[in-house]
């Protein structure tokens, strides 16, 4: 991710200390509020238990469309007051959000009771369509006499930038537009510094009996067990439209279930013997869908919410990387995508040089009048040879070369970006500096300021050459050589094979310290070593630059008690100077990365060790609200009989973190697959200590599928074809 929340906290005025930019403020924790999220493309809204939006200093709540927050303020009350909390409940598949609401006692302006408490229910049916938010709000009596109640709903629209939200200070902002009020619908809208209108209406069916600039009120007189349905809508930038609210309700609902079940139906089904990590499996495929936006390239993957709810190709790539097993589309999608918005040209601003991948689009006022760099950056070392890599994978996972041939004119330009930017002092290692002072000072996927240090602490100055870089340099070398082989120019197939087998032996050279026992972090500007236990070593393992001789220190390294805190494999080892388990990079567990270093782990044969990793965040998951692994947690050593410390500020949920269990069960199956001869194989599989079953339906190879049991039988896992369509064949190696 782009920035390190922890370090945001602007500093007081009188120290004169820089304040850090782009930074998240630390001063709302995420965890105290358990936001309830949904989204669908660009827009997204985070919401309380209540189902209102709470505005106020440090707030996070909202709508958000665009980069913007459509609406900062949405509140309920009966009679005056707000509604008691029954329960909060988002569906399985992130279709709809619902609150089950109640009267508490309700009294007269004389303070006699006039309703007790529990004799109104409410209930908020809520989801997002089409950059509406849509609610239906029913309002049943259960008293056996007639009630009248009155329900009021105040709503309001700062028209927020979302690096606003996140506590970067503007000097000057645009101009809020008078309000419209226009039947049973208020107009709210501002004209930004960029000269773009923003505009948010809030409708309602049937029209409120009473109604200003924002709150409308409603007096319902209701016979015993009576229920009356209202009808919201919330729409971001609207057209013109004006049909009724109730039937609007019904028919975005209906599309919006037929797009989730079309989703759903593309993706192969887990089912396991652990009742508990069924529900997990779900909610990660269910976040996914959700976090996933419709690009004309196809499926794209915005990062997380709700920070980062938009374009970021690291996370993506990672995220399409981790998927391709199950849904291939979405890796076709991201490749599609990034292939279409390489940079082209320098440009020192963005970060730009021809040949680059996308680090973050944004769309906000702030990034299009340039007071953040994020508008269309490129600040990322690692999201080029990654996309290579990606390349790779698709077509052999697919076989389709045709989309691989349509790209290949990208491909050949993010190749001769490593070669020519990317490697700027010609030593042959890939390394980072931001080519202005406003540009990310960390360009790696662990990009807070201080996450790349000396032993004795000392933060290391650039330009950097970081360690997994150079492992993912050497799987693009390695992805581009079988590409240009499928296409029959073996010649540049053998050179780039040969670029492979030097940066290889130059990292094993450079890299590796005996000592350490592992892979140093990273080099610095001067070439001298960040002599540092991390988890960026797990991504040699990952990618294969490694050599067999050196996987069993870095997994006995990567393993040991300082690295592996029982949920995962920390950042940061304990014993170095910067290790801290409550950072964001210097000795937190992040999922992704330890799915990562899990695969490598089972691809030089330390299954056993892959399958800790993964029991260790499968119990983290048991401990957290929906099963949802967030982007990061605490690094804290796992305690018996309790759960995972929280990071304040973690976006859940987050792609590739969803996607990290899904990644970790393939890599302990050992599967792969081999479309030119249609073979699906499981390597040396093993199932993890909280599994004695996984059934695999519809896992697809060229045209056709098949359905896989894999269960324990003694210390083997046994594979059973339970169903095949097409000429498939299954294979199992032990």
């Amino acid at each position: 991710m782009p920035i390190d929340p922890s370090d945001s906290l602007p500093a007081p005025a009188a120290s004169g200390t820089p304040i850090a930019q782009f930074m998240i403020p630390a001063t709302a924790s995420l965890q105290e509020r358990q936001p309830l999220i949904l989204k669908h493309g660009d827009t997204f809204g985070v919401f309380d238990h209540n189902g209102d939006i709470l505005s106020g200093p440090d707030s996070p709540e909202g709508i958000f469309h665009r980069d913007t927050r459509y609406l900062s303020h949405l509140t309920l009350a009966i009679n005056g007051q707000r509604p008691m909390l029954l329960s909060s409940t988002l569906r399985d598949d992130n279709a709809t959000l619902t609150c089950d609401l109640t009267n508490p006692d309700l009294f007269d302006t004389a303070g006699k009771l006039i309703i007790g408490h529990d004799q109104v229910h409410l209930r908020r049916t809520r989801f997002l369509w089409n950059s509406r938010c849509h609610e239906r709000l029913t309002v049943r009596n259960y008293h056996e006499a007639p009630q009248d109640v009155r329900i009021e709903i105040a709503f309001a629209a700062d028209f927020a930038d979302l690096f606003e939200v996140r506590g970067t200070a503007r000097a000057k902002r645009g101009q809020h537009l008078k309000p419209i009020v226009k039947g049973e619908a208020i107009l709210l809208s501002y004209e930004g510094l960029d000269h773009r209108r923003r505009s948010t209406r809030v409708s309602f069916d049937p029209p409120p009996d009473e109604s200003d600039d924002g709150l409308v009120r409603y007096d319902l007189r209701l016979a015993p067990h009576e229920t009356r349905s209202l009808f919201i809508e919330i729409a971001c930038d609207p057209g013109e439209d004006e049909k009724s609210r109730h039937w609007s309700f019904f028919f975005a609902l209906r599309d919006a279930r037929r797009a989730l079940r079309t989703l759903s139906s593309k993706t192969a089904s887990i089912l396991t013997s652990n009742e508990i990590f069924n529900e997990a499996a779900r909610r990660c495929a269910a976040d996914l869908h959700m976090l996933m936006t419709d690009m004309p390239e196809g499926p794209y993957p915005y990062a997380g919410i709700p920070w980062f709810s938009t374009v970021f190709g690291r996370d993506a790539l990672i995220t399409a990387m981790q998927t391709l097993w199950l849904e291939p589309e979405i890796a076709g999608g991201v490749l599609g995508y990034l292939a279409a918005n390489q940079a082209k040209e320098l440009d020192p601003a963005r970060d730009a040089e021809p040949g680059k991948i996308l680090h973050e689009v944004r769309c906000g006022e702030m990034a299009e009048l340039g007071e953040v760099p994020f508008r269309r950056y490129y600040g990322s070392i690692d999201s080029t040879p990654l996309f290579v890599m990606l390349a790779g994978d698709y077509v052999k996972r697919t076989g389709d070369l045709e989309t691989i041939k349509h790209i290949l004119p990208q491909i050949e330009a993010a190749l001769s970006w490593i070669e020519d930017y990317g490697d700027r002092d010609g030593d042959g290692f890939v390394e980072y500096g931001r080519l202005t002072e406003e540009g990310l000072i960390n360009q790696a996927w662990k990009d807070s300021h201080d996450s790349v240090f000396h032993a004795d602490g000392r933060l290391a100055k650039g330009p950097i050459a970081i360690a997994e870089v150079q492992a993912y340099v050497y799987g693009a070398w390695k992805a581009a050589a079988e590409i240009f082989q499928r296409c029959g120019k073996s010649g540049r197939a053998s050179a780039l094979l040969a670029r492979a087998d030097q940066l290889r032996l130059a990292f094993d050279e450079h890299f590796f310290d005996e000592e350490l026992g592992t892979y140093v972090l990273a080099l610095d500007g001067d070439k001298r070593p960040c002599r540092v236990r991390s988890s960026n070593a797990g991504h040699a393992l990952f990618t294969g630059i490694a050599y067999q001789e050196r996987a069993e220190q870095v997994a006995r390294t990567l393993m040991s008690a300082s690295s592996f805190c029982g949920w995962g494999i920390r950042t940061v080892a304990s014993t170095e100077a910067r290790y801290n388990p409550m950072s964001y990079h210097n000795g937190s567990i992040w999922p992704h990365d330890n799915a990562l270093i899990a695969k490598g782990l089972a691809v030089y044969g330390y299954r056993t060790a892959a399958a800790r990793i993964f029991d260790g965040l499968f119990a983290a998951s048991t401990y957290i609200d929906l099963r949802r692994l967030p982007e990061l947690f605490c690094g804290l050593s796992r305690q018996r009989a309790q759960g995972p410390t929280f990071y304040p500020v973690a976006c859940s949920p987050q792609a590739w973190a969803a996607a990290a269990p899904l990644f970790l069960l393939q890599s302990c199956l050992g599967l792969d697959f081999d479309p030119r001869t249609l073979q699906i194989s499981f390597h040396e599989p093993q199932l993890p200590a909280f599994l004695d079953e996984v059934v695999l339906r519809r896992l697809r190879i060229g045209a056709g599928s098949a359905d896989i049991a894999l269960r324990r039988s003694g210390r083997q896992v046994v594979v059973d074809v339970i169903d095949r369509k097409g000429d498939i064949r299954i294979v199992t190696t032990v």
